[in-house]
């Protein structure tokens, strides 16, 4: 697996943006560090093919909704790189099944069979984690080797360079990483997490899939159809 600028399969309005990025000492870093996890035998999550599925899925120019999670899923066949989404036929995991609690309460979408978030991703949600990838079995730990650096790069271009974005940001973790964003220029929306050590404490009642799409529709931009 390599992340090399001259490898990776990145969307080309996103390339346009990031490549930049693949340059630095940071990603040489992160790259050599990946590296040696393989060659370690450790077995990394996603797959390299799907390490940037969230960019590839959601171009650039698309992205109207944002929501920020931490790492992947570190269990077998879950991550495939889109925050909150596992693979079709994998069990729902719980925050995601509170996900779809809130939904139904909100705008009365049935809870989904599956928690495969693609159609999200395919209408302008990206589906974005702090760390993109993970060891198996080892939730964190591949915190500190530089996808923070990246991902905070991401958000920085999406305040910056776009307007009337929604961001939905659940939990402390993601509030924080997106901290800087002009709440002038983009709806910010924030809950605790939809774990279910913390949905209790507001995420359940936030109603905001339907605030989102208000803001949306205010702005003349096409909403998000949330059912899967």
């Amino acid at each position: 697996m390599s992340i090399c600028e001259y490898q990776i399969k990145l969307e080309q309005s996103w390339k346009e943006v990031l490549l930049d990025e693949f340059k630095k000492d940071y990603m040489k870093s992160l790259r050599q560090f990946l590296v040696n996890e393989i060659k370690s035998k450790k077995t990394i999550y996603p797959q390299g093919t799907e390490i940037f599925s969230a960019f590839n899925h959601t171009p650039f120019n698309l992205v109207k909704v944002v929501i920020m999670g931490q790492d992947p899923y570190h269990g077998p066949e879950q991550a495939h790189g889109l925050s909150f989404s596992v693979k079709p036929q994998i069990p729902i995991p719980p925050s995601l099944f509170n996900i779809y609690k809130e939904l139904y309460s909100d705008l009365g979408i049935p809870p989904a069979n599956h928690g495969y978030l693609i159609s999200w991703a395919q209408q302008g949600v990206l589906l974005l984690n702090a760390t993109l990838t993970v060891q198996k079995h080892k939730a964190g730990s591949h915190f500190g080797y530089g996808w923070e650096i990246f991902t905070d790069k991401v958000v920085e271009i999406l305040n910056q360079r776009k307007e009337k974005l929604v961001f939905l940001l659940w939990g402390t973790p993601a509030q924080k990483k997106c901290a800087q964003v002009d709440s002038k220029k983009h709806l910010v929306l924030k809950a605790p997490h939809p774990s279910p050590l913390s949905a209790f404490r507001g995420f359940f009642g936030c109603k905001h899939f339907s605030q989102a799409n208000d803001y949306l529709r205010k702005q003349g931009i096409e909403t998000i159809d949330w059912r899967l």
